[in-house]
């Protein structure tokens, strides 16, 4: 009769991992994702921060430095979250192409920051009802 090995995870252990824990390296790179995913919402934060006082109050943007920010937060924050390496990956080449591409035009106009805000409003509604997955 063999004794199992206590430290080979179990069938239903490796069932319950995620591809991106694998991908990570397991349990140890966990904070570095979520200290990772604070620091890409808090620039994100701060880049909202400046875009929607400049619409609410009616002054310009301090150039693009506000969007810039903005935008790397949400390329890190998609490194940090999403799970599915395609739209993970998708999001951040999308968030930092955006970027440059302000960087480059030099200029915001009013519907840009529109737009930014509307998308933050809706990214915000989308993860507020989605429904947590099983640990």
């Amino acid at each position: 009769m063999s004794v199992p090995d206590p430290t080979s995870p179990s069938p239903d252990q490796t069932s319950k991992r995620s591809p991106h824990d694998e991908e990570s390296g397991g349990g140890e790179d966990r904070y570095l994702n979520v200290a990772v995913m604070m620091v890409g919402v808090a620039m994100m934060f701060i880049g909202f921060l400046d875009i929607l006082l400049s619409i609410s109050g009616g002054f310009e943007l301090a150039g693009v430095t506000p969007l810039l920010i903005y935008f790397v937060g949400l390329a890190l924050w998609a490194y940090a979250t999403i799970t599915a390496p395609t739209i993970r990956y998708s999001v951040m080449a999308g968030a930092l192409v955006v970027a440059l591409a302000f960087f480059h035009y030099g200029e915001i106009l009013f519907w840009h920051k529109q737009v930014v805000f509307w998308f933050t409003v809706a990214l915000v509604t989308f993860f507020m009802f989605k429904t947590a997955g099983k640990p």
